[in-house]
């Protein structure tokens, strides 16, 4: 037996949890028609085999057709999401872990203009900032109608097999009904007079459950305690709930919220990203445990092992949430219990999984490519059947990537690098305090390529002769891409790019345009450097919205940098010439709506942001020398299955990857390294 406050077993009433780690409900959209078909299901079982005590599923499963889901939430309204849950339930099960699923109506955090197009029926006639539809408010059959629909779903979660059900109580309909902020019922038994009818939907919704599916499946609450917001629902209420729902008798566990989600601010600081505290709201969750006593779940930014550990060796939590660390690293269980810790690959707080799922994607991990894609994508690398000597040509992400799979393979691999260090753009990313923890990205590789005996050639600019020398089986060149121009009609020799104010090579001006046409991080990353110097700065874009593809939950860090200093976003206008005058810059702005435009702006610095040309003369070099060419077979990298050789003179195999190839982004260029590699 372990010592280890993490691996120790839990009782949950009738339920042996084997140690106390757990995936919390989260929705990573992977469902097809609203059902948790395959891609879901293997998803939740890799972690449920690599040793997690309980997987719980879905991010709020919408219970009722006028809870149309808005980040493909699964339908537990439909019966036939009962054989597909129960194949997801039975595997986990066989595995050893517990499965749970969060059910939910989101009242008004929906739209109208989803599902069938029915109202959308809330506590009161507010609407919500981030989905936007004015509610309509719930009438009395409305109220019965939901509770019979939980009522159902649940009935037909038990028919899975599930051990629990958890209802979302944050931000959605039953939490709509609890908050003072939310609830604008009509004088009677469900208004906004009493702590009482506050919570009667909620407990409408337990009792009609627990009467349906009696004891043999757990219920549980995961609840805001706290809404730390003027007006809210104040903590001496959260804890009165807790009191309330032990003393029901029909609530098993509750999983301890502090916040509010009705706008991505507020969702941010209840679910943190990278440069944010770990663990904000754990005090609140152990406050909660000591003072009531019930079985306490909590997750909100717990990203390593030793944070989840304090949390269960301090008393404050019973069971642990790391969802997030499950995406980055879906064996992190296995490797705990086989004394690895080292060897996690860690979540870097980049919140490309939930951004992503907000604005309608699925969720994918920056850099962990095989998460979602279990049916096709390795999260273990197999040994390859013969060893080969395999060159990589740059050590970014992408070439890390294929250096470590390559090892993994069990091939020798030499990287070249032209730089003193590895890293490649993530290395101007990381400069910035608050993003620093991407620098994790490139030292879990550097260290998984070290123990695995890859070679490094630091501040070697490798040539033609250098890569053949070795007489290589396999060339990666993953040399990445450089600032391209942004084709200015004229006077782009008197601009700066954005990679120069990141690096330090060009120091701030005083009045500054910076001018984004590739809307990513760089250019806000760059705003935020200007502003802290004093500069007064224009962000400047063609778009129709700055920043496109920043999505809502790591906006927000940015704002609350830019926002209060001398910074303004302009957008629709276009950055059309460039001329010097005296010590100042003429600038020209146009426009894609009005063809005539021509404004003229002063500037002392102009700043372009147009993403990166790919850095490839290496790889055209050598190309015509190659077996395939150059060339990559789609079909095959897609199908997961090994590269044809090619028609080009016997040698070696040349394949490109990341920024090498076009201007992406890092989840791209690890995931191009992963699926061309894994079958050398």
């Amino acid at each position: 037996m372990s010592n280890d406050p993490l691996l120790q077993p839990y009782d949950l009433g009738h339920l042996r949890l084997r140690n106390r780690i757990m995936t919390t409900s989260h929705e990573p959209a992977y469902g097809e028609d609203g059902m948790p078909k395959d891609r879901y299901r293997l998803y939740h079982l890799e972690r449920a085999k690599a040793g997690v005590a309980m997987v719980m599923t879905a991010g709020s499963a919408s219970v009722s057709r006028d809870s149309p889901p808005v980040f493909s939430n699964l339908l537990v309204w439909k019966d036939e999401v009962v054989p597909w849950m129960k194949q997801l339930t039975d595997d986990c099960h066989e595995a050893g872990a517990a499965v749970m699923i969060q059910l939910s109506h989101l009242g008004r955090r929906t739209r109208w203009d989803k599902g069938d197009w029915l109202p959308v029926p809330a506590a009161g006639p507010y609407r919500e900032p981030s989905h936007r539809a004015f509610p309509k408010v719930a009438e009395d059959w409305d109220i019965s109608r939901i509770v019979r629909d939980y009522a159902d779903a649940c009935e037909r979660m038990a028919a899975a097999g599930v051990d629990g059900v958890e209802f979302e109580c944050y931000g959605h309909l039953m939490d709509q009904f609890i908050s003072p902020l939310t609830n604008g019922m009509p004088p009677g038994p469900y208004d906004a007079s009493s702590l009482d009818n506050r919570l009667r939907f909620a407990f409408d919704v337990l009792q009609a459950c627990r009467d349906r599916v009696g004891p043999k499946v757990l219920l549980g609450m995961r609840y805001v305690a706290d809404e730390d917001a003027p007006g809210g629902l104040p903590l001496q209420d959260g804890i009165e709930m807790a009191r309330r729902f032990k003393a029901s008798g029909l609530v098993d566990f509750v999983n301890i919220i502090r916040g509010r989600i009705h706008t991505d601010a507020s969702m941010t600081d209840v679910i943190p990203v990278q440069g944010m505290r770990s663990a904000p709201h754990l005090d609140l969750a152990g406050r909660i445990r000591a003072e009531v006593g019930l079985p306490t779940f909590h997750a909100a930014r717990i990203p390593d092992v030793a944070t989840a550990r304090h949390a269960i060796a301090s008393g404050q939590l019973d069971m642990v949430g790391m969802t997030r660390a499950h995406m980055a690293d879906p064996h992190l269980v296995r490797k705990v219990i086989e004394g690895r810790e080292h060897d996690i690959r860690p979540c870097v707080g980049a919140t490309y999984c939930l951004d992503r799922i907000y604005q309608g994607g699925m969720a994918l991990c920056i850099h962990n490519p095989a998460t979602g894609r279990e049916e096709t994508m390795p999260h273990d690398i197999t040994p390859a059947a013969v060893k080969k000597k395999v060159v990589v040509v740059g050590a970014g992400p992408a070439g890390l990537e294929a250096a470590r799979v390559a090892a993994e393979r069990g091939h020798d691999v030499t990287v070249f690098e032209a730089a003193p260090r590895a890293g490649g753009q993530v290395l101007l990313t990381a400069q910035s305090k608050r993003r620093a923890e991407m620098i994790g990205i490139i030292d879990w590789r550097m260290d998984q390529c070290t123990a695995k005996g890859v070679k490094f050639h630091f501040n070697s600019w490798a040539d033609d002769s250098d890569i053949t020398s070795l007489s290589p089986d396999v060339v990666i060149v993953a040399t990445g891409g450089l600032p391209q121009p942004v084709g200015l009609a004229s006077g782009e020799e008197h601009c700066v790019q954005a990679w120069d104010i990141l690096s330090g090579d060009v120091k701030p001006g005083a009045n500054v345009l910076l001018y984004d046409d590739a809307g990513d991080h760089t250019a806000l990353q760059t705003a935020e450097v200007l502003a802290a110097a004093g500069a007064t700065v224009e962000v400047m874009t063609p778009d129709r919205s700055f920043a496109p593809e920043i999505m809502g939950m790591n906006l927000v860090p940015y704002m609350r940098s830019l926002q209060g200093r001398q910074v303004t976003f302009t957008v629709t206008y276009r950055l059309t010439s460039v001329a010097k005058e005296g010590n100042r810059l003429r600038a020209v702005i146009g426009s894609d709506y009005i063809r005539d435009l021509a404004e003229e702006r002063q500037f002392d610095q102009v700043v372009i942001n147009h993403g990166t040309a790919p850095n490839a003369d290496l790889y055209f070099m050598l190309k015509p020398r190659s077996e395939n060419l150059g060339a990559v077979d789609y079909e095959a990298m897609i199908a997961g299955q090994p590269q044809p050789a090619g028609d080009g003179p016997k040698g070696f195999r040349l394949y490109r990857i990341g920024d090498a190839v076009e201007s992406r982004n890092t989840h791209a260029a690890i995931y191009d390294a992963l699926r061309l590699v894994m079958d050398i």
